[in-house]
């Protein structure tokens, strides 16, 4: 029996050891940490009971997922709920872009930008399942629907702020600047509207999801398919270099590519070796999770019904933070993501008292105290909220680093997503899951189709390190 061994249990470790286990794959997976789940870890971190998401909450990417759905997970206890509302952008004069799961209720909202609405995403959310095949992978590839994508591809090349000006209304400009903002990149850009357009396309298919029980379900779930399937996993066990790694057919790395770098050393070719040192970091996350009694006081009544909920102001609003973060500035007033995950999941909240998860979009590396800023971005949409507020807890730039090496800086992101970054990931090749050492393979969200606990960048990394296998 072939062996591998998986270097780090976040979504995507765990997802190459699925993948490997389930082909017959004698599979040990190493986590340096005390817990598995990397950015899908949850706990209660402010009062007994009270759930919260340690970074990764909302996922319209993992919900549809074609190879999560191949793995049957609800076997192992995962479970998909949905908010009434998928996802509300108010704005300063108490109106709001509403996006609901449905492409029409959504269109209908939106009044006169409501036919462009549906010319974007009607075709590609009905054809989202097929067309997921292609983009959630490496984009330098012969494509299998390249018409499908040629229709999705076009808009997504241009940059969102080109997009954003085919609509009229700014509450349909900020709604969709909102969700282009989730890459952290200056929205002028060109493919900036890329990452808006996927996670629109795959929400109005399959909702923007949470699980039930919190994100650590996922992985919990691939973890125990693991274990059914014969493999081990090992918590509290730090690789440092390779002659740590016991000997075995294949590895497997849920690692940034400069830890890559490190452990592997002068086994790697000094040019990928170059590469993985120079790969370029983006900006950081600021979080705050609250306890909140009563929830949140939204002047934009569909916010209180909704999910998942942006905080920027309008269009040029967003742009100009975006910009700003990326230069290395601090705005007055930071674009803010609020989750309401309690709203599809009730059993999260204690009685009254509901997990708000929030974080701000900061540089990289931020070393200040974002606490207020983040409470006031909710308080100008939400008067009355700091009122409601009996708790806090606060994780910093730096806190995310230390709880996960992989986010260096905040960046949760795992690599800027540069328009190289974004295409090859961190470095130009046509299979960025080799690491030009013969088998040895990075499947971390550095590598295409990027952040989500929607697993493809391990099973991409899998196929690779099966294909080795065979040879």
């Amino acid at each position: 029996m072939s062996t591998a061994v998986v270097v780090g249990a976040g979504p995507n470790g765990l997802a190459a050891g699925a993948a490997l286990a389930r082909a017959g794959v004698d599979v040990t997976v190493l986590e340096a940490a005390d817990e598995i789940g990397g950015g899908t870890r949850s706990g209660e971190a402010i009062l007994p009971g009270l759930l919260h998401d340690h970074c990764s909450a909302i996922h319209p990417m993992a919900v549809g997922s074609g190879f999560l759905q191949s793995l049957d997970l609800q076997r192992y206890g995962l479970r998909w709920r949905l908010p009434e509302i998928d996802c509300v952008h108010p704005l300063d004069d108490g109106s709001a872009g509403v996006l609901h799961r449905s492409v029409t209720d959504t269109a209908v909202g939106l009044g006169a930008d409501g036919r462009r609405w549906r010319q974007l995403f009607a075709g590609p959310s009905t054809a989202y399942d097929t067309l997921s095949e292609d983009i959630l992978g490496p984009l330098l590839r012969v494509p299998r629907h390249p018409i499908r994508l040629a229709r999705f591809g076009i808009p997504a090349l241009v940059p969102a702020t080109v997009l954003a000006r085919t609509f009229t209304r700014e509450q349909t400009r900020a709604l969709f600047g909102g969700v282009a903002a989730h890459g952290f990149r200056p929205l002028h850009h060109p493919l900036s509207a890329s990452i808006g357009l996927g996670i629109l396309t795959a929400g109005h298919r399959h909702g923007w999801a949470v699980a039930e029980g919190g994100s650590r379900r996922i992985t919990d779930a691939l973890a125990a398919l693991i274990v059914d399937l014969g493999g081990k996993i090992e918590t509290g066990v730090r690789v440092r270099s390779v002659s740590e790694l016991p000997r075995t057919d294949v590895t497997v790395y849920d690692l940034a590519p400069s830890a890559v770098a490190d452990i592997l050393g002068d086994h790697l070719p000094p040019r990928i070796a170059r590469a993985y040192r120079r790969f370029r970091r983006g900006p950081g996350a600021f979080k705050v999770d609250f306890a909140v009694e009563g929830g949140v006081p939204w002047t934009a009544e569909p916010a209180r019904r909704a999910g998942t909920v942006h905080l920027g102001g309008g269009f040029a609003e967003i742009t100009a933070n975006e910009r700003a973060i990326n230069d290395g500035h601090m705005p007055a007033r930071p674009f803010v993501l609020v989750g309401q995950q309690y709203l599809a999941d009730p059993q999260r909240s204690v009685g009254d008292i509901h997990p708000v998860w929030s974080y701000a979009h900061v540089p990289y590396g931020y070393t200040g105290d974002a606490t207020e800023a983040i409470t006031a971005q909710i308080e100008r949409f939400a008067p009355g909220f700091r009122d409601r507020i009996v708790g806090t807890s606060v994780r910093t730039t730096t806190e995310f680093a230390e709880h996960n090496p992989n986010y260096v800086g905040g960046d949760i992101m795992t690599g800027a997503k540069t328009i190289s970054q974004l295409v090859f990931g961190p470095r130009p090749t046509l299979n960025p899951y080799d690491t030009g050492l013969p088998g040895h393979f990075l499947c971390s969200a550095a590598t295409p189709p990027g952040p989500g606990a929607h697993g493809m960048c391990g099973a991409h990394a899998a196929a690779r390190a099966l294909a080795h296998l065979r040879r």
